[in-house]
């Protein structure tokens, strides 16, 4: 932390003393640094499957960004601070094990020293980037802390292809979890190479504290390394992009696992946590006469140690999509898809087989966020309207199995507290079914700078649930939201 505010010290200095008024629609200009930041504020509903604590109950979650920005030719720099603030968290949404944390409520009110209202202020993003190195523009060198989400190396020029990978490929591993009201950064180093049709990116980080806890001041024991190699696919009546990856990641916190193994053997597994991910994604659009269709194919293998236990998994995701030439004023988009992780079948031997799924952003690909891709088998389809450029709508469908009944269905994005594992998993009883989930959302652009959004999900639970919340099983989320740039 030291570094940091040596190194906000030295880029406040370069900060000029005339400020130059904005137009319309133009960020606040102080010479050729850029004053900018966001608020976003969202009220959230929770109708949690019912048990033993309160599984109804809304919250208001907020969030203030600002900072300043400069861009120079042979580097760039910006200092961005963050200002989360919790109001009206139920103090009553937690139940004994297994039935745990009742939605995020729950969640944030346990992260935050059982406080219901609960806010901070601290450095989001403080970082020098230095461009051209070595005399090549291609290569650039980011030193600090920053967001970064694994699979955003590249924007594709096809517009289809774009938003497709916008939609489906970024954070299923490591991700800033945008969706909490405090997110998470990291602090470390981010090298790119890039071409036109070719990009290779390196980062290796320590993820700061943040996510449910609103104190995002400081790192945790854990680290990653990434490589990924990214290219562009060109094609007479389409376009592809591949990427190769691999991730390794290290937690040496020395904490109680979550894992199917009996809490007696879990307080003898505690070491390090150190492993590989090795993946890959290939996507591909096509204009056909029919409309344009799509592929996505996104999967990766792990290997390494869960703490005593040896550690393998795996993953995959194949989805294809179709925009039919109906209905051109809704300019329907429709995909179906399989997602499949490994789960471990045998909690009593020496070998680790739940896929792990590091630090995602799992909101994305979980709308209604009551799983992960973590012993998970998912059946989806989706249906997405733009009957304006400023309005989307989109509806999803979720069939939700466990891969494993001898495993746990798991919840969590990653670590987040020194003291806290980062995914909870509730038992299955000796049951697969999870639920059935059905959701629609709205996402309206008002202007430049303000938007709206709101959302619906609805979870039909199946046995798993039942068997831990006898007295509901079904559950169901919404929020409103609004957001504002400046």
């Amino acid at each position: 932390m030291i570094g940091l505010f040596l190194l906000i010290a030295f880029l406040l200095s370069t900060l000029p003393a005339a400020a130059q008024a904005p137009g319309p629609g133009q960020p606040i200009k102080l010479g050729s640094v850029i004053f900018q930041g966001s608020f976003r504020t969202r009220l959230e509903g929770w109708h949690w499957f019912q048990g033993e604590a309160n599984n109804s109950y809304a919250f208001s979650g907020n969030i203030l960004r600002f900072g300043f920005s400069q861009q120079k030719k042979s580097f760039d720099w910006q200092i961005e601070f963050a200002a989360p603030f919790l109001l009206g968290l139920p103090d009553d949404a937690i139940a004994p094990a297994p039935q745990l944390q009742f939605g995020f409520g729950g969640n944030y009110y346990a992260a935050n020293k059982n406080s219901r209202n609960a806010g901070m202020i601290f450095p989001k993003q403080v970082f020098v980037r230095l461009k051209g190195l070595f005399g090549d523009q291609a290569q650039s060198l980011r030193l600090g802390r920053f967001e970064f989400n694994d699979g955003t190396e590249v924007a594709p020029a096809d517009p289809t292809l774009a938003a497709l990978k916008r939609e489906r490929i970024p954070q299923r591993l490591i991700g800033a979890f945008g969706f909490t009201h405090v997110m998470r950064s990291f602090d470390g180093v981010h090298y790119v190479y890039s071409l036109p049709k070719f990009n290779l990116t390196f980062a290796g980080a320590q993820p700061t504290r943040g996510v449910f806890q609103v104190d995002g001041w400081g790192n945790l024991h854990t680290a990653f390394g990434y490589l990924a190699a990214t290219g562009q696919v060109p094609g007479r009546r389409g376009a592809g992009e591949w990427r190769l990856f691999g991730i390794y990641y290290h937690d040496w916190r020395n904490i109680l696992f979550t894992d199917n193994q009996s809490l007696t053997v879990r307080r003898g597994n505690i070491a390090n946590i150190g492993i590989g991910t090795f993946g890959a994604h290939y996507l591909h659009t096509e204009q056909t006469s029919a409309g344009p269709v799509d592929f996505l194919f996104w999967g990766a293998l792990q290997t390494g140690r869960w703490g005593r236990q040896d550690h393998t998994g795996g993953v995959y995701t194949i989805e294809a999509g179709w925009q039919p030439k109906i209905l051109p004023g809704l300019k329907p988009w429709i995909n179906g898809g399989y997602s499949y992780s490994t789960g471990d079948n045998d909690p009593s031997d020496n070998k680790h087989k739940t896929f792990f799924q590091i630090l995602p952003t799992p909101r994305p690909y979980a709308r209604f966020p009551f799983f992960n891709m973590m012993n998970n088998q998912d059946i989806s389809g989706m249906l997405t309207l733009r009957p304006h450029r400023a309005l989307k709508v989109r509806s999803e469908f979720h069939s939700l199995k466990l891969t494993s009944a001898k495993d746990l269905w798991y919840l969590g994005g990653g670590a987040f507290q020194p003291w806290t594992f980062g995914y909870v998993g509730r038992p299955s009883n000796g049951a697969r079914s999870l639920a059935n989930l059905i959701d629609a959302g709205v996402d309206y652009a008002v202007n430049a700078r303000l938007s709206v959004s709101a959302y619906y999900g609805y979870a039909i639970g199946k046995s798993v649930i039942a068997a831990i919340y006898p007295k509901g099983k079904n559950g169901s989320y919404g929020y409103l939201e609004l957001s504002h740039r400046f």
